[in-house]
Parts: structure tokens; sequence; C-alpha cells
């Protein structure tokens, strides 16, 4: 549990030192892309644990 709050704290100051640097359009732009970030490592992290051990292959993006 300690450990948790550690890596909560660290995100919250790294969050703070980052704000203080960009202009509000910029804090919304990387944030968007962030979350984009965290749901596209999600839904590779979902894709392998359906598809460990079987025969199924993941298209490619379309471009």
């Amino acid at each position: 549990m300690k450990q948790n709050c550690a890596a909560a704290t660290a995100v919250s100051a790294l969050a703070e030192i980052i704000a203080c640097k960009l202009s509000d359009n910029e804090i919304a732009l990387l944030s968007a892309v962030l979350v984009q970030l965290g749901d596209t490592l999600a839904t590779i992290l979902t894709l392998r644990e359906i598809c460990e051990g079987e025969d199924v292959t993941i298209p490619p993006a379309i471009p």
C-alpha cells in the first residue's frame, strides 16, 4: 500500500511540474495524448490476454 501512495504522490508532483511550464492549451493536448496512450496500452494488454494461446491474427490498423 505504501508503494501505491508513493506512486500517486510522484505522479501528482510530476503533473504539477509539467503544468507550471505549459500553457492551458499545451496541458490539454498533452493530457489527451497521454489518455490515448493509456487507452492504447490497455487495448494491447487486453488483446494479449484474449489471444494468449490462440492462433488469432489481428488485422493492421488502416492508415
